[in-house]
């Protein structure tokens, strides 16, 4: 456990969760897009919300993250019971119809409606998925019971060792963010102490997180590092492009939230969840306080909204506090039925800038 007040410890929390969002809403005008044709249609940075009147919306990452904070307030002793309150979760989030979701995803959630048990409903894939949801595991759990949750919630969706290791990543990055905050994250030793652990077996992951170390020495733009990793085009959906880049992110910028989340989102690619993963353990090292404000109040989402997460975080801050036993009254209560009629307006927004990017400029 860290030294935090339950406050500072609150705002932690808070900050997962809202810089998953705003990163996250930042990030969809511009999913699947390269980095010159979203510098185009978008301009360099300061970058503001571009979805719908200059407001912001979520996507997948962001609900995902929220699923991953209700089960843990339904369990938040038991792994096992982690992935089936969690199972659940994903569930009914697809009778919502959403507008995004990876393939492995879907497959995975619809194995669980045919019956398959959450131990056995995930399909093999080393996609983003486990990632975009893992931050928030970071700032609850520490130790055995982190790594446990981490795979709970991994093979549920996704059976690649492989999308393990990046969940993984980003939870101990979280962790790292919330025990060290932004003067005291220490870029090199973070990435030496996961090349001893994880690399060591792993010889393509070793080789990522070297690259990353030899570029965050020379403090080279996130750029450079994209072209050593061949993604001249955007980040892709690999978890081993995608989790080596928001780290890198992070770590240069580990005391600016903006400057991380611009810079991963200016990549192109899939920028929703690049933007999404870095605002999450951004928001683990600097708080809910070191968001930017506009970025906060520019987004316009329900049933999902800024104030729930707000009472999701606060919930989550009781059931796990800075010392001592939880107190905390179990999830937080959500209008289920609103998520149709929100998705399919989400839909609508989507479709007229899928328009959009047919026109000039090229």
């Amino acid at each position: 456990m860290t030294d935090l007040t339950q406050s500072a410890r609150l705002d932690r929390i808070a900050g997962v969760i809202l810089g998953t969002a705003v990163g996250d809403a930042l990030g969809v005008p511009r999913e699947g897009l390269s980095r010159r044709r979203a510098r185009r249609l978008f301009g360099d940075p300061p970058l503001q919300h571009a979805f719908v009147l200059g407001r912001g919306m979520i996507s997948d990452d962001t609900e995902h993250t929220c699923l991953t904070g209700q089960a843990l307030l339904r369990s938040p002793a038991d792994p096992e019971r982690f992935a089936r309150s969690l199972a659940w979760g994903l569930r009914c989030w697809l009778l919502g119809m959403p507008a995004g979701i990876g393939r492995a995803t879907l497959r995975a959630i619809l194995k669980l409606w045919l019956g398959f048990p959450p131990a056995r409903s995930g399909v093999w894939s080393a996609g983003n998925g486990p990632a975009m949801r893992a931050a928030l595991l970071g700032v609850c759990l520490d130790g055995g019971a982190l790594r446990d949750y981490v795979r709970a919630s991994t093979r549920l969706t996704h059976t690649d060792p492989r999308a393990e290791q990046g969940a993984l990543l980003v939870a101990l990055a979280g962790r790292h963010g919330l025990e060290r905050g932004a003067a005291g994250v220490n870029g090199l030793e973070f990435l030496q102490a996961r090349m001893d652990e994880q690399g060591r077996d792993d010889p393509e992951l070793q080789q990522s997180l070297l690259r990353l170390a030899e570029h965050l020495q020379r403090n080279a733009p996130a750029a450079e590092l994209a072209d050593a990793l061949g993604l001249q085009a955007g980040v892709s959906g690999y978890i081993y492009h995608t989790v080596p880049l928001c780290l890198y992110c992070w770590l240069r910028w580990p005391g600016d939230f903006r400057r991380a989340v611009e810079e991963v989102i200016a990549l192109g690619g899939d920028a929703d969840t690049t933007g999404a993963i870095v605002g999450g353990i951004a928001g683990a090292t600097l708080g809910a306080q070191g968001i930017p404000s506009e970025w906060l109040d520019g987004l316009l989402d329900w049933p999902c909204s800024g104030a729930w997460m707000q009472t999701l975080a606060a919930r989550l801050a009781e059931q796990f506090p800075a010392s001592g036993s939880g107190t905390g009254d179990g999830p937080v209560s959500f209008c289920w039925p609103g998520l149709l009629p929100r998705n399919l307006a989400f839909l609508a927004l989507v479709l007229l800038h899928a328009g959009r990017r047919l026109l000039p400029p090229y």
